[in-house]
């Protein structure tokens, strides 16, 4: 170990992360105390990875933040995560962003501040290529002179800001590749990204969304969003995953939204409602738009009489090689769906179903279940070749 170059050391350190690992580890002897100092790159406070943190009280675990950042120089990644802590100070926040600064390429912090502070103001901009917020405020963004260069990832949540200024932050953020909102309220959110390729909103509410992008986007996740309109246009039409879930749809212009994705390999419609009662999935038009398509999930509350309606045709779903399956009461009905299915997906190697089982059961509920259970056995005899997984909850 005498030999190993005071660099490679560093590595070593900055792939512990945690900061608490890593303050014993550099106690090693003197070398390993200069890595330490002089080439350590990741440094992360988190307390649900280090439980000491609980016991602390807030002002401590702010000296504490500050003594250990405060011996180290080039700094790459911060993470402070804190669930338990209700608020830092703001002059500490300042001083670990400020010494931090110029050379931070990742920043992860979910604590609010009293007073709120402008972080997009005080962290380094020139450099930084990650930074996942959370709890905190952002106000008064000035794209004249707040430029993110190398900025590729953006992640909110529980973060109040505005539509203008949510806005002027992409538009300051040329490179932007990956975007996660997550509990936010906007009445418009106009998505102006050229290179985007990854956008996930979860538990939103959107009045109107409306993503304009150069045809980069390659996945899509919808998870709990409330929205009136919805626009992705060009943005679609290079699309290879669509996860959408707790969602409710009009599924003749979700389709439409979606349809010149080509490219598509992954389809997840899980939890959906449909705007229409009398809807279902055109799984004709799915198999016809997505040639592509290797995984295939759906779930969502099949109507009497409405199985079929799905699944007229000849078609076939070629390439699909993983099927889940799901629905909230398991009968009859979602076993002769599943055996549909079946049949259409000639080259299926894994069928996952999932369902809802209740604690407390009638008799005519748990004989429901074991007869569901026979008839996949039975249909399964016909698939040999197909691995066969179920999830209940």
């Amino acid at each position: 170990m005498e030999y190993l170059p005071v660099e490679v050391i560093g590595n070593i350190l900055s792939r512990l992360e945690e900061a608490r690992d890593v303050v014993i580890a550099s106690t090693t002897c003197r070398k390993w105390r200069e890595a330490w100092q002089n080439h350590l790159r990741t440094l992360s406070f988190n307390s649900s990875v280090c439980p000491i943190f609980h016991d602390l009280t807030a002002s401590r675990l702010e000296i504490l933040i500050t003594q250990t950042i405060l011996q180290t120089t080039g700094l790459q990644c911060l993470s402070i995560i804190m669930d338990d802590v209700d608020e830092f100070s703001a002059a500490p926040v300042i001083a670990w962003l400020m010494y931090t600064r110029e050379t931070l390429r990742q920043l992860h912090y979910n604590v609010r501040t009293t007073p709120n502070i402008n972080i997009l103001e005080k962290c380094g901009r020139q450099k930084l290529e990650v930074l996942v917020l959370s709890h905190n405020s952002i106000t008064g963004v000035e794209h004249s002179y707040q430029k993110f260069p190398c900025l590729k990832s953006l992640s909110l949540s529980n973060v109040t800001i505005s539509a203008l200024d949510l806005s002027l932050l992409l538009t300051a953020s040329p490179k932007i590749e990956d975007i996660y909102v997550e509990a936010v309220s906007l009445d418009k959110f106009i998505l102006e990204a050229d290179s985007l390729e990854k956008l996930h909103l979860k538990d939103c509410t959107l009045e109107v969304f409306e993503l304009v992008s150069k045809g980069t986007l390659r996945f899509l996740k919808i998870d709990d969003v409330s929205v009136i309109q919805i626009e992705i246009g060009e943005g679609a039409e290079n699309l290879e995953v669509v996860d959408v879930s707790n969602f409710t749809i009009m599924w003749p212009k979700f389709h439409h939204m979606i349809s010149r994705s080509s490219k598509l390999k992954k389809l997840r419609l899980w939890g959906v409602v449909f705007d229409d009662e009398d809807e279902v999935v055109d799984l004709e038009t799915v198999s016809a738009c997505f040639p592509l398509l290797k995984h295939l999930s759906l779930c969502y509350d099949l109507k009497d009489g409405a199985v079929h309606c799905g699944l007229q045709g000849s078609f076939q779903f070629e390439n699909v090689v993983v099927l889940e399956l799901g629905w909230t009461v398991i009968n009859d009905l979602f076993s002769h769906w599943v055996s549909e299915f079946l049949e259409r997906c000639p080259n299926l190697r894994k069928l996952v179903i999932y369902g809802v089982v209740s604690e407390a059961k009638t008799h005519e509920e748990c004989q429901m279940l074991a007869n569901f259970t026979s008839s996949i056995v039975r249909l399964m005899r016909k698939y040999l070749h197909v691995e066969i997984q179920f999830e209940y909850e």
